[in-house]
């Protein structure tokens, strides 16, 4: 089978949260805005100098021409599938694209980077763009969107948009765990709180720039990701527990943040976006979804890209 099969079971609970943050504020969605990392990224890294990119096959040999086109991914990404849902358009453009210009932004627009985290130190590994960048390009779209749609249009396209952060994985495996530095300063559970303090602090900032309907994405099962399997050959392979257990503690936190700030901001509706639960389901009983050999087919090809990709670090 495809792997692009797998996209519906994936992306499914985020865009059902989604829905619901919708149906809760009303009206029509009248653009989406994206932060994060390799998740959502969908090729502002081909425009930087770093070698985290994905503009070379496999990837994008789903997508549109076959052609890789800087998402992680063999076709769409999971913010490609909501716009899509809702109606906007069926792929969310890279800001750093020249290719496309403030009116193809107007609907839809992604400032993410792959490999990037919360934490300014895990975007320097492999020097991409921090989160505070990335804010400070969705000013620079701000000013933009006025002067092509005027201020009243511009206001009402951005308290009306959808904002879509996720981010958060890249701290933990590429940064606390797999350099000195953040090991030494933090335990994991101060680590944690000061990420999460930082999301917070991010989420703020949307909601003083205009921001009013915000999903804020959790981490994955992240020790069922096939360098982590790979890596873990004393455990045969299978996946990390304490990495699983980290994600899921990281992300009770996260959702206590977002109930905190729905209280404390007047107008924001702000939900958790949790993939973890139904990834682990298709983790453990993989038959039930349909994708025993997308699965394995997915693990060989990542673990390959992996192993390609250190020979540049």
């Amino acid at each position: 089978m495809e792997l692009k099969q797998m996209a519906p079971s994936i992306h499914i609970l985020w865009l059902l949260s989604i829905q619901f943050l919708v149906l809760v504020n009303g009206g029509k969605i009248p653009a989406i805005i994206v932060f994060g990392d390799s998740s959502v990224d969908s090729g502002n890294n081909n425009y930087i100098p770093t070698v985290a990119r994905s503009n070379f096959q496999p990837y994008g040999r789903d997508f549109n021409g076959g052609r890789p086109t800087g998402r992680f991914s063999n076709g769409k990404i999971t913010t490609d599938f909501i716009s899509d849902a809702f109606g906007l358009k069926p792929a969310i453009p890279a800001y750093l694209d020249p290719s496309y210009s403030i009116s193809d932004f107007a609907t839809g627009v992604t400032f993410a980077s792959a490999a990037t985290g919360y934490d300014n130190a895990t975007s320097n590994v492999l020097s991409v763009i921090p989160l505070w960048k990335q804010l400070e390009y969705y000013k620079n779209y701000q000013k933009k969107l006025r002067a092509y749609l005027g201020d009243r249009k511009a206001n009402g396209v951005i308290s009306g948009a959808l904002y879509l952060i996720s981010v958060g994985t890249n701290d933990f495996l590429e940064n606390y765990y797999a350099i000195p530095g953040r090991s030494s300063e933090y335990t994991i559970e101060e680590y944690e709180n000061f990420l999460v303090g930082i999301a917070a602090s991010f989420t703020e900032k949307l909601y003083e720039l205009g921001a009013r309907k915000i999903s804020l994405g959790g981490l994955p099962p992240m020790g069922c990701m096939p360098l982590e399997r790979t890596g873990n050959l004393m455990g045969g392979s299978e996946c990390v527990d304490s990495f699983n257990n980290l994600a899921a503690d990281f992300n009770g936190k996260l959702n206590a943040l977002v109930i905190k700030q729905n209280k404390k901001f007047h107008g924001m509706q702000m939900v958790f976006s949790d993939p973890y639960g139904i990834l682990m389901k298709i983790i453990q009983k993989p038959a039930v979804y349909g994708m025993v050999f997308a699965l394995i087919l997915l693990s060989c090809v990542l673990s390959k890209l992996i192993a390609d990709l250190m020979l540049f670090i």
